[in-house]
């Protein structure tokens, strides 16, 4: 069996007090966190014309309102919400679909840009094919009705002839 000496006990808990001591003066030298500084996002990045999109920025302290501009919306100012810049607007329903370039002016004179993918606003001229339509209005819904009366007369009908027998039998 071995033994250790009490230099060998005493080193974990040299260790550990050298280790509570520093990680603390790490932590309060380390810098502050700050927010990311300076950028402009859309919200989607891609959206067709006439569609409603979010602009999201920040600048060095985000204390104070920007201006967002790009030719799809023209130009939006960004307050602060929540430690970010924020606003919504909407894409002009007569832009053409290609790619724009959106831009963050901040107070203090700094700017950022992102680029905002428009694309053409398409509407199905139908609905999905999801069968024969023997459901839908039209010369099968008499039929449909009939059948279903049909049905509900039948069921009453044996209810009443199975009543009757066993208050007969």
């Amino acid at each position: 069996m071995r033994t250790y000496g009490p230099a060998a006990l005493l080193a974990p808990a040299v260790l550990a007090a050298m280790l509570a001591v520093g990680l603390p003066v790490l932590i309060v030298g380390a810098a502050p966190a700050q927010a990311a500084a300076l950028y402009v996002e859309t919200i989607p990045s891609t959206a067709p014309a006439g569609d409603e999109i979010g602009l999201r920025a920040s600048c060095t302290e985000n204390l104070q309102a920007a201006t967002v501009s790009a030719k799809p919306f023209g130009s939006v100012e960004v307050k602060p919400d929540l430690g970010l810049l924020t606003a919504t607007t909407r894409i002009a329903a007569t832009t053409r679909p290609d790619d724009y370039e959106v831009t963050l002016r901040c107070p203090d004179g700094k700017t950022a840009t992102t680029i905002l993918h428009v694309v053409a606003k398409v509407a199905p001229d139908r609905g999905p094919a999801t069968g024969g339509g023997g459901t839908a209005p039209g010369r099968s819904t008499p039929v449909l009705i009939g059948g279903g009366v049909a049905a509900i007369a039948a069921g009453l009908l044996l209810a009443v002839v199975s009543l009757r027998r066993r208050r007969l039998g």
